[in-house]
């Protein structure tokens, strides 16, 4: 099932005279990430890069991170399970027989009622749960 990206190794690595854990690398790779975002807000009209300032006084941009998460959501969804097909072993739809939820078949996607097409919906609610609670 490998690690948790976010909360990585406990363990601190030595770097230079400071040690940081794979977490610190991690989340300054992230300010670094949406530091460029925000800089490239700046050659926008009309102040998206005015707003993100006001919210954020220690360049973490965590407004910007759920925005662009909120915004892209289901694209990295679709990316993380492309490859799963019928391998997802989670109740998580519910196929309109009146008997609860059903697996999510079609590479980890839910379909429509009349099973035409995908509704492009994340099936689960485990990008809001902590990776420790998951399981």
């Amino acid at each position: 099932r490998g690690r948790d990206l976010y909360l990585g190794k406990k363990k601190k690595k030595q770097k230079g005279k400071e040690t940081e854990t794979e977490r610190d690398q991690l989340e300054s790779k992230l300010k670094k990430i949406f530091g460029d975002i925000y800089k490239e807000l700046s050659t926008t009209k009309d102040g998206p890069q005015t707003y993100y300032k006001n919210n954020d006084t220690d360049k973490n941009y965590y407004k910007l991170r759920e925005d662009w998460w909120n915004a892209n959501r289901e694209t990295v969804w679709k990316a993380l399970t492309c490859h799963a097909h019928g391998t997802y072993f989670h109740a998580t739809c519910d196929s309109g027989d009146n008997r609860g939820c059903s697996q999510a078949k079609d590479n980890c996607r839910c379909k429509d009622k009349n099973l035409t097409k995908e509704t492009d919906q994340v099936p689960t609610y485990f990008d809001y749960v902590p990776h420790y609670l998951r399981w």
